[in-house]
């Protein structure tokens, strides 16, 4: 299994898609919201750990194999990388320099040397082409990414090391065999390089700036408490640049000729990706593509400060400006002429880590699953960390993505959701409401049985005496209409315990097909509505047929309209509408009357409550008829206007009944 130096902390890990997006290689697999990195395509760029803002991506750490190696007796020799300027902006090399020293390293280098030794190759593999193309390999995430992802390129990779193995080759060469190499830097992806069996060996444990100065901080040691020190030679010349974009080619003096095109130089993510599949095509026309992965080394990932992308070339620029003047030309060239006796050539490797391309029915299948069903539903707004939403349908069916990375999607599916929490806490309500409402009428039903059972034998006597003694009495007694009074409200008794009784039956119905409209005349022939309320009926079913108990729901409306006809006490307009669809049927009654107050609204189905005058109604009206309507498991709703001064008022009750059982 591939080595992995860049892991990442799934505590801290927001599934923000950041890393993804960053990463060239596409080393990234989301999985159950978590971004893990598979070490046999990562290229260790670094771009994740450069963007993570949570710090969840965690690097492989060396501090322990560079303790485990200065107390192994080995002579250790550290080579500092040529955008240390960058990284330590604060302190002067000479610090640096007796900081490592104090470590208990032997030597400080400069890799810089290496880069001018490096640098002269390149001026002659340029000189020396004939025809061949080449890519710099200067930078090991490039060389990474095209072992893996361009394998069919490696043998135009440009076969020179790094300057950081020529470094420590020039360094065994001067000091001996037995040196143990320390490179400091600002690249993961040199722990990579490092390791790879076509320089086994030239390095022995490869740090981050970041890393040294964590080194730095454990063992206490600042710029104040140590002996400044000078490098030791080999010394430096232009090949400090190298960290700088182009700085190669300034280096080793190779004009980048925008009339020619014969070297292309470039860095950044997007750029180099571009530049390279450019170059396998054969269109990008140049002998050598110079790439960097970051924006320069300057912009490395083991470089712990936030300075931006130009202070840093600044500082890198005046390190190196000072190091010139001060540079002795003749030892200078004298050390890059016996680094001519050192093997600067190295091999490369394909390792694909291509995944074939998925089948045309999976890919389909995959945009159906995110709601792509045609290209204008493909937004390409990249924040799943893909550029376009088929890459990430390609990434979905090579098992390195999900569905849900789909933002646009997700918030479709969210509100899709919270419309459907919306709507089953609106049933809930409810359901709670017509429970509560249910218990209050069983009670009361209870009651009223209770009550009417009782009364009723009693009730009876007095109806059957009253009436005889009515009937018994003269037409000019003084008692007459006493004893009328007495049967008017005999009998008004009477019809109280059977709308009880009526009411606590209510729990059984017997559903029949019956016509709506047929229901409607039947209600409006069996109430007297007075001459000034004028009638008005609006069928509008196609299929009039539906499976209700006629009786009840004949009561139903016989309820509403007298209740409505009540409400107009000077007059108006009575509305009785029908509609519904092929599941439901609707009835509507509406009225121009006083209209219902707003804090009335709430309880006019609870049982005996009434608005009317004493003796005028008994308040078990729509208390029944809210009773019938649930249990045809239907739905009643009311919306009135009391208002005058807001408008017309009125009232309409708003019944709806499943048009089946």
């Amino acid at each position: 299994m591939a080595t992995s130096y860049i892991t990442t902390v799934k505590e801290r890990c927001r599934m923000c898609y950041t890393c993804v997006r960053e990463c060239p290689a596409k080393a990234i697999r989301v999985a159950t919201g978590q971004a893990e990195v598979l070490g046999e395509r990562c290229i260790a760029c670094g771009n994740c750990v450069r963007v993570c803002s949570q710090d969840a991506k965690q690097v492989r750490n060396s501090i322990n194999d560079l303790e485990a190696l200065l107390v192994s007796g080995r002579r250790v020799a550290a080579c500092l990388a040529p955008s240390f300027p960058a990284a330590f902006p604060d302190i002067p090399f000479e610090q640096i320099v007796g900081m490592l020293r104090t470590l208990g390293c032997d030597l400080v280098l400069e890799v810089s040397f290496g880069a001018d030794m490096v640098a002269r190759e390149y001026r002659r593999l340029l000189g020396t082409t004939n025809g061949h193309r080449y890519i710099g390999t200067t930078c090991p995430a490039v060389i990474s990414y095209v072992e893996k992802y361009h394998p069919e390129m490696v043998g135009s990779l440009a076969p020179i090391v790094s300057p950081m193995v020529a470094t420590s080759r020039m360094a065994k060469k001067i000091y001996g065999d037995d040196l143990a190499i320390v490179f400091i830097g600002p690249c993961i992806a040199k722990k990579a390089e490092a390791a790879s069996r076509h320089v086994e060996g030239d390095v022995d444990v490869v740090l981050t700036f970041e890393e040294l100065q964590q080194l730095f901080e454990n063992r206490y040691l600042s710029p104040d408490r140590v002996e400044p020190s000078a490098f030791d030679p080999p010394y430096g010349g232009a090949g400090g640049v190298f960290p700088i974009g182009r700085g190669l080619l300034q280096a080793a003096n190779i004009e980048e000729d925008l009339t020619n095109g014969e070297v292309v130089a470039t860095q950044g993510r997007a750029q180099v990706l571009d530049a390279i599949r450019e170059f396998a095509d054969g269109d990008l026309g140049a002998k050598l593509l110079e790439a960097l992965c970051c924006e320069g080394c300057i912009a490395g990932a083991g470089i712990r400060n936030t300075l931006p992308l130009f202070s840093r070339r600044r500082l890198v620029r005046r390190y190196v400006c000072g190091r010139l003047e001060s540079l002795d030309q003749r030892h200078f060239h004298e050390n890059l002429f016996k680094a001519e006796q050192v093997d600067l050539s190295r091999e490369f490797e394909a390792d694909d880590q291509r995944i074939p391309a998925p089948a045309a029915d999976k890919l389909r299948e995959v945009m159906a699953r995110m709601g792509k069903e045609s290209p204008k539903d493909e937004l390409n707004c990249g924040a799943c960390g893909y550029d376009t939403c088929h890459e990430h349908a390609v990434a979905i069916c090579k098992g390195l993505a999900e569905n849900a990375m789909c933002l646009p999607h997700t918030i479709v599916q969210l509100r899709k959701a919270v419309r459907e929490v919306e709507e089953s806490n609106r049933q809930l309500a409810e359901a709670q409401d017509a429970l509560m409402q249910s218990e209050k009428l069983a009670s009361v039903g209870q009651l009223a049985a209770g009550i009417a059972h009782e009364v009723n034998n009693p009730l009876g006597i007095v109806l059957m005496y009253s009436h005889l003694l009515l009937d018994a009495c003269p037409n000019d007694s003084a008692l007459r209409e006493d004893l009328t009074m007495i049967t008017e409200q005999a009998d008004r008794c009477k019809k109280i315990v059977a709308g009880l009784l009526h009411f606590a039956r209510q729990n059984k119905v017997i559903r029949s097909p019956s016509d709506i409209r047929d229901l409607v005349d039947r209600s409006l022939r069996a109430i007297h509505l007075d001459d000034n309320i004028e009638v008005r009926v609006e069928h509008h079913l196609d299929d009039p047929i539906a499976e209700v108990d006629r009786d009840q729901i004949v009561q139903v409306l016989t309820n509403l309209v007298s209740n409505a006809a009540a409400a107009m006490e000077h007059g108006g307009v009575l509305t009785v509408q029908t509609s519904g669809n092929a599941d439901r049927v609707v009835l509507r009654v509406s009225d121009t009357g006083t209209g219902i107050p707003e804090e009335n609204l709430k309880k006019i189905f609870d049982p005996f409550f009434t608005t009317k005058p004493m003796g005028k109604g008994t308040g078990l009206g729509l208390a029944v008829t809210y009773g019938i309507v649930k249990v045809h498991c239907g739905d009643i709703r009311v919306q009135s206007q009391a208002n005058p001064g807001a408008g017309p008022t009125g009232t309409t009750f708003t019944v709806s009944l499943p048009r089946r059982e």
